[in-house]
């Protein structure tokens, strides 16, 4: 195997260009691999700026490179918690030091943790190619089950986030308590102002083929914070999701789990 660990952005993507595979922290690419991982294979987290968290005027910048762990232990705002509260919970604590955030969302699980709390922090992603640099909502880059709007020669470089208010909460139903795939997971962030809920953000995953946005949710969530948790309506979130059936729960199941969440997660914010 061809083992490539760049220093640089552009070395970065000429490996690319030659059709070699993204490593990242290999938390996915490794088990996915079989016996033997074939090459050639890139290594980005020596490339500058693919590791780290930044604030700035436009935000939050997570490089794609940066661990689950530094997330975690980040000193973020309040609306974040979400975000991190998802980051204590994915895999063990040995995945959490390895994996990272782009490649949870690069390898498109729908029940990848990180999803939900970012889709309701209105995250982008930066992609950087040899013929440039885009920016894309995470809703438009998440296609499908292991799907991206990844072109070829294409890398996401960056989980970017607008300067957002609120508070947030992250909740996770499986199995069992810990290291357990999520039957269901939602991320809601509220901002109150003195007895209104002004915006509401609610994101399910692990319920549709991708992580979801439940609009009529949140429209419902803005008034009054007394009651609110009550306005979260089952048939709009089933509505919303079209839950499927697999191995780990059905449909209905998955959609009155949901709903659940969602309403505890209110609560704790209310």
């Amino acid at each position: 195997m061809e083992y490539l660990r760049p220093a640089t952005l552009h070395e970065a993507l000429a490996g690319l260009a030659g059709g070699a595979r993204v490593l990242a922290g290999g938390t996915d690419l490794y088990p996915g691999a079989g016996a033997r991982l074939s090459g050639p294979v890139v290594d980005l987290t020596a490339v500058p700026g693919f590791i780290g968290i930044t604030s700035g005027p436009q935000g939050l910048r997570i490089g794609a490179c940066t661990t689950w762990t530094a997330v975690a232990e980040a000193a973020l705002p309040p609306a974040c918690a979400a975000l991190q509260q998802a980051a204590r919970q994915v895999g063990a604590r040995q995945i959490q030091n390895a994996g990272t955030v782009g490649g949870n969302l690069c390898n498109a699980s729908p029940a990848a943790d990180g999803v939900p709390p970012l889709m309701a922090l209105e995250a982008s992603v930066e992609l950087v190619s040899g013929q440039g640099r885009r920016v894309l909502r995470l809703e438009d880059f998440l296609l499908g089950p292991r799907r991206t709007a990844l072109q070829p020669g294409e890398v996401m470089a960056a989980v970017l986030i607008p300067p957002v208010a609120g508070q947030s909460v992250f909740l996770k139903l499986g199995a069992r308590a810990h290291l357990v795939i999520s039957i269901a997971m939602v991320a809601v962030r509220l901002v109150v102002s003195g007895p209104e809920i002004i915006r509401a953000a609610v994101a399910v995953g692990a319920c549709s083929a991708v992580a979801r946005r439940l609009p009529a949710v949140e429209a419902a969530l803005k008034g009054p914070v007394a009651g609110a948790a009550g306005r979260v309506d089952p048939v709009a979130v089933a509505a919303g999701l079209a839950p499927i059936d697999d191995v780990r729960a059905t449909a209905a199941y998955r959609a009155q789990a949901a709903a659940e969440l969602l309403r505890r997660g209110v609560e704790a914010l209310t």
